[in-house]
């Protein structure tokens, strides 16, 4: 694989200085998946512009939980899963959902899990959804806006999964204690 260089503030394209400093500021740290954006000052900034749009969407920290997790379960992204496992117990999620979106197990409530399957579907049929994956879902209790925060969710995880998988980036100290792969 292409080696992909871990950008501090110094090394950074001059762009992607602030940026930089704004996830320093934001996480305490610069993630790894930021460095290797860096690179490309505007790849970083609309990744950043794209996860405080998710952190402001309809969802809650459950049900944003259920979305990342199950997009970065879906295409096995070693950075992702835990990183997102850390970032779930930071924003307090239960071990009850962490846990079954990690393992691929069922999740503990029924409209979670209807979450689930609705972004696995938009995933799976790349948004040619049936009539009968809608229902469900409305069924479950969500609404149009939902499923465009479903899909604007799997914009932000499309670039940090397929990042993660081509720059092979390294998961941070902090999360290393989440470790995971697919075939566990």
């Amino acid at each position: 694989m292409a080696d992909f260089k871990l950008h501090d503030i110094e090394s950074a394209p001059e762009g992607a200085k602030p940026l930089l400093e704004k996830s320093q500021k934001g996480f305490g740290m610069i993630p790894s998946l930021h460095a290797v954006m860096a690179e490309s000052p505007q790849v970083l900034e609309a990744y950043q512009q794209l996860h405080q749009l998710v952190l402001d969407s309809s969802f809650d920290n459950d049900e944003k939980t259920v979305v990342w997790q199950t997009i970065n379960v879906e295409n096995a992204c070693h950075y992702c899963v835990p990183a997102h496992t850390g970032i779930a117990k930071m924003m307090e999620v239960s071990d009850d959902i962490i846990e079954p979106l990690r393992n691929e197990t069922p999740l503990p409530n029924e409209k979670l899990e209807a979450l689930r399957d609705f972004t696995l579907a938009v995933m799976r049929k790349q948004g040619n959804v049936s009539e009968e994956d809608l229902e469900a879902f409305f069924k479950a209790g969500y609404g149009h806006r939902q499923v465009l925060d479903v899909i604007l969710t799997l914009s932000q995880k499309t670039m940090s999964n397929y990042i993660n998988h081509i720059a092979q980036t390294p998961v941070d100290e902090p999360f290393k204690k989440f470790a995971w792969s697919k075939n566990q």
